[in-house]
Parts: C-alpha cells; sequence; structure tokens
C-alpha cells in the first residue's frame, strides 16, 4: 500500500509568493517560509532553526562573492568600456539592437548548457556591455532614445540573460536541477539517466530561444512607434 504524502509542507511555496507579492523584505520571507515549511513538516522548533543555521553558515560568504566583481566593472566603466563598447557596435551598419539581442541569446544558451553559467549576468555583462550596445544599435538607426524607450530595452537586455540561462543550464548534465530531478524519479521508482533528461531540455531550449528572438524582432519593428509615441507624451 501506498503511503499518503503530506502537502502540508509545500505552504512555504505560498509564504514566499504572497511575501514577494506584499513587497516584503527578501531575507524576512524567505525565513518565514522555512520556518512554516519546517512547522508543516512536524519538525521540533529546534531542528528547524539548526537547518536555518547551517543554511546561513553555507552561503556567508555569498555576498563577499557577488560584489568582489562591483568595484572591478565601475573601474572599467570609469576608464570608457561602455563608450568604446558603444562604438564598436555602432561600426557595424547591420546591427540592430534586436538581433544583438539575439545573438546575446544564442551565445547565452549555448554557454550554459556547457556549463559555463558564469559567462554573462546583469552586473558583469548585461550593465556594462550588453545593454549599452543594444542602446547603441537602436540610437544608429533612430537618434537619441527616450528615456521611456531605453530603459524598456535595458530591461529586455536583462530579460535575454535571464531566458538564455534558465533555459540554457538545464541542458547541463552536472546541473543542480538535473540531479535533482533524477533523484525524485529514482525515490518513486522510475530509474533514468541524468543524461537522457538533459537532453530532453534541448527541444525547450530552441522553443525558449525561438519564442524570445520572435519577441525581439518584433521589438525591433515598434522601435519607431514605441519612440514616436514616447517623444509625443513627454
Amino acid at each position: 500500500m501506498q503511503e499518503t504524502v503530506s502537502l502540508w509542507p509545500l505552504i512555504g511555496v505560498a509564504v514566499v509568493i504572497v511575501g514577494f507579492v506584499l513587497r516584503f523584505n527578501p531575507v524576512l520571507v524567505v525565513t518565514a517560509a522555512g520556518i512554516a515549511t519546517g512547522l508543516a513538516a512536524k519538525l521540533p522548533p529546534d531542528l528547524i532553526l539548526a537547518k536555518l543555521g547551517t543554511g546561513f553558515v553555507k552561503t556567508r560568504n555569498l555576498p563577499l562573492t557577488l560584489l568582489l566583481p562591483l568595484p572591478i566593472i565601475g573601474l572599467l566603466e570609469r576608464h570608457g568600456l561602455r563608450e568604446r563598447a558603444q562604438a564598436w557596435i555602432a561600426g557595424i551598419r547591420s546591427a540592430t539592437a534586436g538581433r544583438l539581442l539575439i545573438v546575446y541569446l544564442g551565445i547565452r544558451e549555448i554557454a550554459a548548457a556547457m556549463g559555463l553559467t558564469s559567462l554573462g549576468g546583469h552586473a558583469p555583462m548585461v550593465r556594462p556591455l550588453v545593454a549599452p550596445m543594444t542602446e547603441a544599435a537602436a540610437e544608429k538607426t533612430h537618434g537619441p532614445l527616450p528615456l521611456a524607450v531605453r530603459d524598456k530595452w535595458r530591461a529586455m537586455a536583462s530579460a535575454t540573460d535571464n531566458v538564455g540561462l534558465f533555459f540554457g543550464e538545464d541542458i547541463f548534465v552536472a546541473f543542480g536541477s538535473i540531479v535533482l530531478m533524477q533523484t525524485f524519479l529514482a525515490e518513486n521508482g522510475i530509474v533514468t539517466d541524468p543524461l537522457h533528461i538533459a537532453l530532453w531540455g534541448i527541444p525547450t531550449a530552441i522553443a525558449a530561444f525561438l519564442i524570445h528572438s520572435a519577441r525581439l524582432i518584433r521589438l525591433d519593428r515598434r522601435l519607431p512607434h514605441d519612440i514616436a509615441r514616447a517623444r509625443e507624451a513627454a
């Protein structure tokens, strides 16, 4: 006979969703979600606190890893990294904002599929390089961009990085989600190879590339209209 599985520990997911929707402090939300999950799983309070403490100790070096690149990137920007990137992309006649981001999307997906998830990111790549190059490609044809349009393409550059990383890393066989799925299936009597799971991520990655590329092409075509509307609103 199969044992009944309690779904109450999933209440932590609801706590995270509600907390982020209400814009509460992320640390407070995650901590509350962890405590709610532990109580729902009928864990003793001392064990819940021990788990939270262990997680904190394991990730205490994370802020250092995230903050170290920022001074380096700031120094590069101060010495003209953004200007050089904009000047270089402005010299390519066939470059448009949409085409540039499509190329970056492909590179990001392929790199993530090979396990090179650090080759990119908002702080080290999008802000100092990809976003300025996107703006330069748009300004080359349409002139100075209104602030609303500029912010829209900056956001799309960040979204492109997210899409490429999210769907590309699921193809890498040693990625955590692949191991998690393989372990979960094995615990439920379904034995499969992690490589087999990773290969099934390829159709999804291709679909994500095509769909997001279509969005970028559509935004490229709407760029003159968006600029005119933003100037009228100003």
